[in-house]
């Protein structure tokens, strides 16, 4: 039986983030199912009126007006999301950081600026389970 094609959910209030993103996953790598929220705002209602689940949420950190650790927080309290493969996206990442995000509940990390060469390395190894924790 063939894999659904697997769907994306991306976070962040920086639109050049997003293009990155985004021609990543659509042009790169040819993925179609991908959604965008440029703001945290009332999130968790746009995420439960999403047509699925995401396969894979992308959260930046510096969000406002939640930012990408209360959203995960938010997210792991709900039951259908507890599991849920949920990676941060941000910059400025030192190994503290990454102590912190793990101990948070986030499945993994992909440091920005997000290098095209890399990146659909690094999600390929997400969809089959792996645990990717890069800091450019």
């Amino acid at each position: 039986m063939p894999v659904a094609e697997p769907s994306f959910l991306y976070i962040d209030d920086d639109p050049i983030s997003r293009d990155v993103v985004k021609i990543l996953l659509e042009r790169v790598m040819g993925f179609s199912k991908i959604t965008f929220f440029e703001t945290s705002h009332n999130f968790m209602d746009k995420i439960r009126a999403l047509p699925e689940l995401p396969t894979v949420i992308f959260l930046a950190l510096q969000v406002r007006p939640h930012d990408g650790y209360e959203m995960l927080g938010t997210l792991r309290d709900d039951p259908i999301y507890q599991d849920a493969i949920i990676i941060a996206l941000t910059a400025n990442v030192m190994a503290t950081d990454v102590e912190k995000m793990k101990s948070s509940g986030f499945s993994g990390l992909i440091s920005k600026p997000i290098i095209h060469r890399i990146f659909p390395e690094l999600l390929n190894k997400i969809l089959l389970g792996q645990s990717v924790w890069y800091i450019s």
